[in-house]
């Protein structure tokens, strides 16, 4: 649902029942003061009318009260916004007795209906009602119309009942438009909650791709710098793996931030590496002087999200132990352990580095295992890694062979 609710009355409605239900006791507007002043000139006719059939049958002392009060009641009206309930009880009681109130008594019953507090509706019902039996019974020398009861009660009833669906008329619109509102607010938080989630996904990808490259320009720049006796031959090898692992780092680099700027595109995301990538992996850190022993059995059937996390944990592995250890051997195996699982391992082996180790330990900030921990929950997966006795890192995610 987009929008809000437009739920507009007629355009007669709209006229006798201005928009300030809510906002009672707020400034007229112009429309406010037509209203009113409309609804009180036809409480006069109606009163009016009522009275002519009256005037002749009663006295003259009679007639000056009926106008007092009648007019009274009519005036009243003015203040129907803000004492409905007075208003309507002051006007029903008064046309019980007196002709020129009967139509501000109508008007007071349906604005009362509409816009009165529901457990005071009851005393107004039976105040109009008591009015309607009383009035014919003191004025039996009226026209037939006024000495019957029914008109009066079926006026009665046609007032309220008509207040009563205007106001649970209005009720329904206010809710409706409240729940558009929630709707849309919801709607706002999920789109902000699915872009946020996008935004760490798009950064778990930048730093499990580019920290591998970035390890390995690090380690070989390192070299360079502590080792200035290294030989030509040596020399151009770190220079080749520099540049390569440059380009390939601008590839992925530039890969994902197109998908930063545009997250729509129809393209879709670019391919992920699964389980069928470790070899390359492999052979890359080993272009660059790893030392790396690898069992590989890939589980069949295998779904392509857990492919991808243990092809990023085995990268992550790789990249901490350049960091961390350079020169120290690394074992990685991937096999089925049963009970539709299999495990991933990573163990960095504790010798002593070598004496030509081509660089330094580098810093690290932790965050890649933390957003491995996460990739793997999301799988059903469980991470554990620390050091052991003897002093090897290992790095080991048991993950389901489905998810």
């Amino acid at each position: 649902m987009n929008g809000k609710v437009q739920t507009l009355p007629a355009k007669w409605q709209r006229f006798l029942l201005p928009g300030d239900l809510v906002e009672a006791n707020g400034p007229r507007s112009a429309r406010d003061w037509l209203t009113d002043t409309v609804l009180f000139v036809a409480a006069i006719g109606v009163g009016a009318s009522a009275l002519n059939y009256l005037w002749a049958s009663r006295g003259a002392a009679m007639n000056v009260l009926d106008l007092t009060f009648g007019s009274a009641a009519c005036i009243s009206l003015w203040f129907r916004r803000s004492r409905p309930i007075t208003v309507a009880l002051f006007a029903t009681a008064a046309s019980a007795l007196f002709a020129l109130a009967s139509g501000a008594a109508l008007i007071g019953i349906f604005n009362a209906a509409i816009r009165g507090r529901v457990r005071y509706l009851p005393a107004v019902a039976a105040t109009a009602l008591a009015g309607s039996a009383i009035f014919p019974l003191i004025n039996d020398a009226a026209p037939p119309l006024l000495r019957q009861r029914f008109p009066g009660f079926m006026f009665t009833a046609i007032a309220f009942g008509w207040g009563l669906f205007v106001r649970a008329r209005h009720q329904l619109i206010v809710s409706l438009r409240e729940r558009a509102d929630q709707l849309e607010a919801d709607q706002e938080r999920n789109i902000e909650h699915a872009r946020d989630m996008e935004r760490k996904r798009i950064a778990r990808e930048m730093h499990d791709v580019l920290a591998h490259r970035l390890s390995l320009l690090s380690v070989h720049a390192g070299a360079l710098e502590y080792h200035p006796d290294a030989t030509p031959n040596e020399i151009a090898t770190a220079a080749s793996v520099i540049r390569t692992a440059a380009a390939a780092a601008l590839d992925e680099l530039r890969a994902v931030v197109a998908l930063l700027r545009d997250q729509d595109a129809t393209g879709g995301e670019p391919p992920q590496p699964t389980l069928n990538g470790l070899h390359d992996l492999i052979e890359e850190s080993r272009a660059a002087g790893m030392t790396i022993q690898e069992t590989i059995e890939t589980p069949e059937p295998l779904a392509d999200s857990l492919g991808r996390t243990a092809y990023r944990i085995v990268q992550e592995g790789l990249t901490n132990a350049r960091k961390h250890a350079p020169g120290a051997a690394v074992e990685i195996a991937v096999r089925a352990n049963g009970n539709d699982q299999f495990t991933v391992e990573i163990i960095t082996r504790a010798a002593d580095r070598p004496r030509n180790a081509l660089a330094p330990v580098l810093a690290g900030g932790g965050t890649g295992l933390v957003g491995l921990g996460e990739r793997v929950a999301l799988v059903s997966g469980a991470l554990h890694h620390g050091h052991t006795e003897n002093g090897d890192y290992v790095l080991r995610a048991i993950l389901p062979r489905q998810s």
